[in-house]
C-alpha cells in the first residue's frame, strides 16, 4: 500500500478511536468517585466504634481494590490504614 491510502484510514481510525477513549474515561471516572463515595460511607458509619462486620470489610477491600486500579488518589490510603486497624466481627 502506498502512503496516500494509508493516512485516511489511519486518520479515520484515530476519529473513530479517540471518542471510544474519552468515553471509557469518563466511566472510570464515575466509578473512581462511586468507589470513593461507598468506602467514605462505610467509613463514617463505622468511625465512631471502630468496629466493621466482615462482610463489609471485605466489600471495602474490593472496593480500594478497584479505586487503586483506576488511580484513585492518596486521600483514600489514609482512610484504607484506618479501616484496616479497626475490629472486625462476622
Amino acid at each position: 500500500m502506498e502512503l496516500e491510502t494509508i493516512v485516511p484510514l489511519i486518520i479515520e481510525f484515530v476519529g473513530v478511536l479517540v471518542p471510544i477513549i474519552v468515553w471509557i474515561l469518563k466511566i472510570a471516572n464515575g466509578m473512581k468517585c462511586q468507589h470513593r463515595t461507598e468506602m467514605l460511607r462505610i467509613y463514617y458509619r463505622h468511625l465512631d466504634a471502630k468496629v466493621i462486620r466482615q462482610y463489609e470489610y471485605e466489600n471495602f477491600e474490593m472496593l480500594y481494590k478497584s479505586y487503586k486500579a483506576l488511580r484513585g488518589n492518596s486521600f483514600i490510603d489514609k482512610i484504607h490504614k484506618e479501616v484496616q486497624t479497626w475490629k472486625v466481627i462476622s
